[in-house]
C-alpha cells in the first residue's frame, strides 16, 4: 500500500509521527464508457470554454468566483489557511464511540507510525481500548477540512473521517406521521422478533452478491451464452393485519 498523508497525531503534549493508509477498496466492477456503434472508448477532455481547444493539465488552476471575476488559489493558499492542521491530527477530546451518529462515518484509513515499536502509538492504542473511548479531531487532507473520529482496531489505530453537523440534512420535509398508533401487544411482538433475530455484529458473512452476479453474467455473454438468472419471489402476507404478519414472522424465524 502506499500512503495517501503523512504527519503526526496530537496527543495532549505527545506527538505521533505516522502515516495514512486507505483501509477501503471499491467492490464494484470497472466499466468502460464506449460509443454504442464501434465500441470505442469515450474519453473525457478539460476543454476552455472560449476557444474550445483542450487545456493541458499542468495549465489548470483553481479560482472563486468574486464580485464577477476569479480569484486564483494556489496550493500555498490552501496551506496557509490551516498550517497545523495540514500535518497534524489533533485530538480534542475523547468520546465514547457508542454516541457517534453512523450517519456522520465516511471513510477510514490506517495509520502506520513512522518507527516501528513506536511507543506513544503504542500507549494511545492501549488507553483507547481499554477506555472505550475514541478521540475526537480534524485535519486537512487533499485541500480539505475533515472531522474524524481516531479509534482501535486490533493492533492499529485507524482514522475515520465524520461528516460536519452542517452537512446533514434535516427530516422536517419528510412526511412520515407523527401520530402513529402502535398497540402494546404489536410492539411486544415487535420487539420479541427482534430479540429472536439479534446477532453479535460480524460483517464477514455478507459478501457483495450483486456485482459477482454481475460478473457472472458479462462472463456468459463473452461466451454468447444468457446466463441463467434467479426469479424474483415476492414475498406475500396472508394477512393486512400488521399483529398478523408480526406473529407469521415469528412462526417463520422458528421454523427456520
Amino acid at each position: 500500500m502506499r500512503s495517501i498523508w503523512k504527519g503526526s497525531i496530537g496527543f495532549g503534549l505527545v506527538s505521533i509521527p505516522v502515516k495514512l493508509y486507505s483501509a477501503v477498496q471499491s467492490s464494484s466492477l470497472d466499466l468502460d464508457m464506449l460509443d454504442g456503434r464501434d465500441h470505442a472508448r469515450i474519453r473525457y477532455q478539460r476543454v476552455n470554454e472560449k476557444t474550445h481547444k483542450e487545456v493541458p493539465y499542468n495549465k489548470i488552476v483553481k479560482g472563486y468566483k468574486l464580485n464577477d471575476d476569479y480569484v486564483i488559489v494556489e496550493e500555498q493558499d490552501f496551506e496557509d489557511a490551516a498550517p497545523e492542521k495540514s500535518k497534524v491530527i489533533e485530538i480534542e477530546s475523547f468520546v465514547d464511540i457508542a454516541d457517534v451518529n453512523p450517519m456522520y462515518y465516511e471513510t477510514s484509513y490506517y495509520t502506520e507510525p513512522d518507527t516501528k515499536n513506536n511507543k506513544a502509538y503504542a500507549l494511545l492504542l492501549k488507553v483507547l481500548h481499554q477506555s472505550g473511548k475514541a478521540g475526537l479531531g480534524r485535519f486537512v487532507l487533499r485541500n480539505t477540512e475533515s472531522l474524524c473520529i481516531i479509534h482501535p482496531i486490533e493492533h492499529v489505530l485507524v482514522v475515520t473521517r465524520i461528516r460536519f453537523r452542517q452537512e446533514i440534512r434535516g427530516t422536517d420535509d419528510l412526511n412520515v406521521g407523527d401520530d402513529v398508533n402502535i398497540s402494546k401487544k404489536e410492539l411486544d411482538v415487535g420487539l420479541a422478533l427482534i430479540k429472536q433475530y439479534e446477532a453479535d455484529f460480524d460483517v464477514s458473512g455478507f459478501k457483495d452478491e450483486y456485482n459477482d452476479e454481475l460478473l457472472r453474467i458479462i462472463k456468459a455473454k463473452s461466451k454468447g451464452k444468457r446466463a441463467t438468472v434467479k426469479k424474483l419471489k415476492p414475498r406475500t402476507t396472508s394477512s393486512d393485519d400488521l399483529y398478523d404478519q408480526l406473529m407469521n414472522s415469528l412462526k417463520a424465524k422458528k421454523g427456520a
